[in-house]
C-alpha cells in the first residue's frame, strides 16, 4: 500500500474519531447537561447554567463538529489543521491550569494526555496528507 493512500485512510479514521466524540459531548449535552459536568463533578444548579453548558458543549459543539466534517470532505489538510488547533488550544488549557490553579484530578490528566496525542497525530497528518488528494480520491 502506498503511504499516501495510508496517510489518506488514517486521516478519515482520525476526523471519524474525533467527529464520534465531540459528537457524543454535544449530544449529551443537548440532552443532560448535568451528565456531561457529572464527569468533572461540577453541579449545575440553576438554569442559566444548564443553558450555558447545552450551549457550548451541546450547541456548539455540533457546529465545530459539522464544519470541521464538511471542510474535510472539502479540503481534508485543513480540517486536520484545525484539529490540531482544537485538540491542542484543549491541552494548552489544561497545561495553563496546571501552571496557574495546580495539579489535575484524574479525569483532567487523562484527557490532557488525549488531547496532546490528538494534536501530535493531527499535526503529522496534516504535514504528511497529500497535496492533490481530497475525500473521494
Amino acid at each position: 500500500m502506498k503511504t499516501s493512500k495510508i496517510i489518506t485512510i488514517s486521516s478519515k479514521l482520525f476526523v471519524a474519531l474525533s467527529g464520534l466524540s465531540l459528537i457524543y459531548v454535544s449530544l449529551l449535552s443537548l440532552i443532560n447537561p448535568q451528565a456531561t459536568m457529572d464527569l468533572v463533578h461540577v453541579n449545575l444548579s440553576n438554569t442559566d447554567a444548564i443553558s450555558s453548558i447545552r450551549g457550548i458543549y451541546g450547541g456548539a459543539g455540533i457546529a465545530i463538529t459539522t464544519s470541521f466534517l464538511w471542510v474535510f470532505f472539502q479540503q481534508p489538510r485543513w480540517s486536520l489543521t484545525f484539529l490540531a488547533l482544537f485538540w491542542g488550544g484543549y491541552a494548552l488549557s489544561r497545561i495553563l491550569t496546571i501552571i496557574i490553579d495546580g495539579s489535575l484530578g484524574e479525569f483532567g490528566n487523562q484527557w490532557l494526555v488525549i488531547e496532546t496525542i490528538f494534536c501530535c497525530i493531527a499535526i503529522l497528518l496534516a504535514l504528511l496528507y497529500p497535496q492533490k488528494e481530497t475525500y473521494f480520491n
